[in-house]
């Protein structure tokens, strides 16, 4: 091999584009072997691969440059065990975050889409939602006006502390003090948030005061129970239910329906998907036993 290769032969044979070793040049961090004292051309020995090699292998762990820099002149076996350990940690919590992330994805989604059958209408037979390609007359049309007993599937979430709705108090007020909890109680507000009533009493008391705010979380300690449901929908702004309180119970009273457990109340659709509050989609279920 020949003592030294040009900037173009190197490139070819390291893999590693011009554009870049000019600017690992530029910063410092790798030089060429020797450069023409008339033209100023670059030329690199066959030898400087091993050089690169230690640079892309750390570059590959996200190591920043001017790190490596600095390890280059003085690397031992020690000091790059505590580099990549540093860079384990860092990648470690990165790798949680995204795991979360992805959870949220996952969340949005599965609310999003859902919300959108419920505009578009469905079939459910025994409870449950037939596919809208699927051709049957079986069943009952469900949409956003009606009210009808849905299966649920199980859904883990976290729940918030009790509310303490002050005297002409709405929604907005506690559901920030909520959020200004939210760190200390490690709730990650980016996934969908709920609202909780402990029983359909309390719910028809006051719809718009549930009792709790909780996290759609899927790592929350809290399950809401797979099983028959009383579903409902209404369009509004948070707190805003219309009169789907009244038509849920009347719906239960008129089919003898025996309800029993907490309401939950999730936002289909907010405004992560909404821009007009008025339009907000949200769905009320409450167990039938």
């Amino acid at each position: 091999m020949k003592d030294y290769l040009s900037v173009n032969e190197f490139s070819k044979l390291s893999g590693i584009g011009k554009t870049t070793l000019r600017y690992w040049d530029e910063i410092g961090l790798f030089s060429p072997a020797k450069r023409d004292p008339e033209n100023n051309y670059r030329y690199y020995s066959p030898e400087q691969l091993i050089t690169v090699n230690f640079i892309t292998v750390l570059s590959g762990l996200s190591v920043p440059l001017k790190t490596i820099s600095a390890l280059g002149q003085q690397r031992t076996p020690e000091s790059v065990i505590r580099l990549i350990e540093q860079q384990e940690k860092q990648l470690d919590m990165e790798m949680r975050r995204l795991r979360e992330c992805y959870s949220v994805i996952h969340e949005r989604l599965e609310m999003i889409r859902y919300g959108t059958r419920v505009r578009g209408g469905f079939r459910a037979v025994g409870g449950v939602r037939i596919d809208s390609d699927a051709v049957t007359e079986e069943g009952i049309a469900v949409d956003e006006t009606q009210v009808a007993v849905l299966h649920r599937e199980d859904k883990m979430y976290i729940s918030g502390p009790l509310n303490d709705f002050k005297e002409s108090e709405a929604f907005y007020e506690p559901f920030m003090r909520f959020c200004r909890q939210a760190e200390e109680l490690r709730i990650n507000l980016n996934f969908p948030i709920g609202a909780y009533h402990e029983d359909m009493e309390s719910f028809l008391a006051s719809p718009g005061q549930p009792d709790r705010f909780i996290s759609m979380d899927p790592t929350g300690n809290r399950k809401r129970a797979a099983g028959d449901y009383l579903v409902g929908f209404a369009r509004g702004y948070y707190g805003e239910l219309g009169d789907l309180p009244e038509r849920m119970k009347a719906h239960a009273e008129n089919n003898a329906l025996t309800l029993s457990g907490p309401v939950y109340t999730l936002y289909l659709h907010d405004e992560i998907c909404i821009k007009d509050p008025s339009q907000y989609l949200v769905q009320i279920c409450v167990k039938v036993v």
